[in-house]
């Protein structure tokens, strides 16, 4: 780490001699001129860090942040891996979102990897994610690139890194992939010819187009009507397609929202979780509401969004109990959703989700007879399960063909989404009456999240440290029954920096169990505490009930794990 200001200095103007791109030249050379050696500490403190997740951080000059001389470093890392494991004459594809610099980043991975004697595809224009993760194993590469950094802020890029199989890179591929990456000592020493790689046609996206159709049965319903938003993302052209294909009503776009932008001017994060995120598309809703929607049904029938890149999906449901009259659904409450649609459709294979997701999924396949699995967070974990047939985590992310796209797909989802509530439609019923009838089924299982955005990392660091030194022995008035240091790992799961957590249930509060699981985010500045509380139903008349027991449940446990991890 440099910390003398002539060491920086030193540093900096290394970097600035090989830097290919003018704008960040531009931007390292006015920090040299004013000699700013705070920023140039933040730049230079060290490189930004290849992962499971590649690489993510804020546009800008210098290792500690993306930009062009990084990307390249990265691809030639990944090149020399590639080489290293016999696959020197091997296909890369590589694709690009629509963020600052992406096409840039896209171009140059395709350079490098051409200069180094492979071969690199790149997608026509910029696509959604689970068209490049199904090009990989579509077109048989050897590995994939998506230059994305999903749904993060606008300042920010990423660098996704795929292996032939079509699924992102575990252990230890990262640290063999970053230790080539370290190894480049300095761009000269990268060969980056003008051309020699292929631009694909659209054929790799007809082809995704038509696997999309696999996804439902054919003669299913199709009358409903949909909002749906692309979030200034790539997604509405292949979403639109995938609808118009599968014979659904177009769905009415939210014009603000409709084009791709990496200023994402409408929404404060470019993630339809994030508080304000789904105003837009909720008053498109209200407003097709008020003039007399189109259709079979009448008015709109469920919001879809998908995130900037379109490899995860929202959904809401009307809710005239809620100041927007929409109510987005969990990731969870899909995740369920989905699960009860395909046992009901008699799909076989292992069903999976992440520890920190719900645990309402095993309860669904355990009676439909089926596998299940439960993997760390992440579809990097969940694509290698064996036998997979559906995964999903509660982050919105959801794989419903795995044999087409390893990983999450915002289109495919919203496909079955849409099939799904059709298909309650013309019984008359709604996605939320399937809800209910699985909380009477398996239990009310009634999910949050308390999660914490630092400045300061470190933090997030004390925080983790507090819990180990001072394990809570109850939550919300009921005892933890177990307690899992995750960095401990176990026959199950690999070693990860988390906490679990399982509670006894109290017959005096109404709660049949609880879990609550404490980790660091992995792809952005937050702690993240997930709870969850099983409430037994005993018919549809004690719902309202059994979520208010729920609800006082979690704000407990809410204010006790903030309290004990001093957040």
């Amino acid at each position: 780490m440099a910390t003398d200001p002539a060491e920086l200095i030193n540093r900096a103007q290394a970097w600035l001699a090989e830097d290919p791109d003018p704008e960040t030249r531009d931007e390292l050379a006015g920090l040299l001129d004013a000699r700013n050696t705070d920023e140039l500490a933040a730049r230079f403190a060290g490189t930004l860090q290849f992962g499971t997740a590649g690489l993510r951080g804020e546009l800008g000059a210098g290792p500690m942040r993306m930009n062009r001389s990084v990307v390249i470093r990265a691809a030639a890392g990944l090149a020399a891996y590639l080489k290293a494991k016999g696959e020197g004459s091997g296909l890369v594809v590589i694709g690009y979102d629509a963020r600052h610099k992406s096409a840039d980043f896209a171009r140059d991975t395709a350079a490098v990897m051409v200069g180094a004697g492979l071969r690199a595809a790149l997608l026509p224009r910029p696509l959604p994610t689970p068209v490049l993760a199904f090009a990989i194993r579509h077109l048989g590469a050897v590995a994939g690139v998506e230059v994305t950094a999903s749904h993060n802020p606008p300042r920010d890029n990423g660098y996704k890194v795929y292996l032939g199989d079509g699924s992102q890179i575990v252990p230890p591929a990262d640290g063999e992939i970053a230790a080539e990456i370290a190894a480049v000592a300095s761009l000269a020493d990268v060969p980056r010819p003008e051309s020699g790689w292929e631009t694909l046609d659209d054929a790799v996206l007809t082809a995704y187009l038509a696997r999309t159709d696999a996804v439902l049965t054919p003669g299913s319903p199709r009358e409903l009507n949909v909002v749906y938003t692309p979030m200034h993302g790539v997604g509405r052209d292949t979403l639109l397609a995938a609808f118009a294909r599968a014979g659904f009503p177009a769905p009415a776009v939210v014009e603000a929202q409709a084009e791709p932008d990496p200023e994402f001017p409408t929404v404060a994060f470019p993630n339809p979780e994030e508080p304000g995120a789904m105003d837009l598309a909720f008053a498109t809703a209200r407003s097709l509401d008020a003039g007399g929607a189109d259709g079979a049904g009448g008015g709109v029938d469920i919001v879809i969004a998908n995130d900037p890149d379109a490899d995860r999906c929202a959904v809401a449901v009307p809710d005239p109990g809620t100041p927007e009259g929409w109510r987005m659904l969990r990731g969870d409450e899909v995740g369920a959703l989905l699960a009860a649609h395909l046992t009901g459709k008699g799909a076989r294979g292992t069903f999976a989700t992440t520890i920190v997701s719900s645990q309402l999924m095993s309860r669904i396949a355990g009676g439909a007879a089926l596998p299940y699995e439960e993997t760390l967070t992440g579809f990097k974990w969940l694509a290698r399960v064996d036998g997979l047939r559906y995964a999903y985590e509660e982050a919105l992310g959801y794989c419903v063909d795995p044999e087409g796209v390893r990983d999450k797909d915002g289109i495919t989802a919203a496909l079955l989404v849409a099939e799904l509530a059709a298909e309650l439609k013309q019984a008359g019923r709604a996605l939320g009456d399937l809800l209910d009838d699985l909380a009477v089924q398996c239990g009310l299982h009634a999910t949050d999240q308390l999660s914490v955005r630092v400045e300061d990392l470190s933090l997030i660091a004390a925080a983790m440290r507090r819990l180990r030194a001072q394990p809570p022995s109850a939550l919300a008035g009921l005892v933890v029954e177990r307690a899992d240091d995750l960095n401990e790992g176990s026959a199950e799961l690999p070693p990860t920096d988390g906490l679990r957590y399982y509670l006894a249930g109290s017959p005096e509060a109404g709660v049949e169990s609880a879990r609550v699981v404490v980790r660091p985010s992995g792809t952005e500045p937050k702690l993240k505490c997930y709870l969850e509380v099983v409430v037994p139903v005993g018919s549809a008349e004690a719902l309202p009930a059994a979520r208010k027991k729920a609800a006082q449940a979690l704000a407990d446990l809410t204010a006790d794990v903030s309290a004990a991890a001093g957040i």
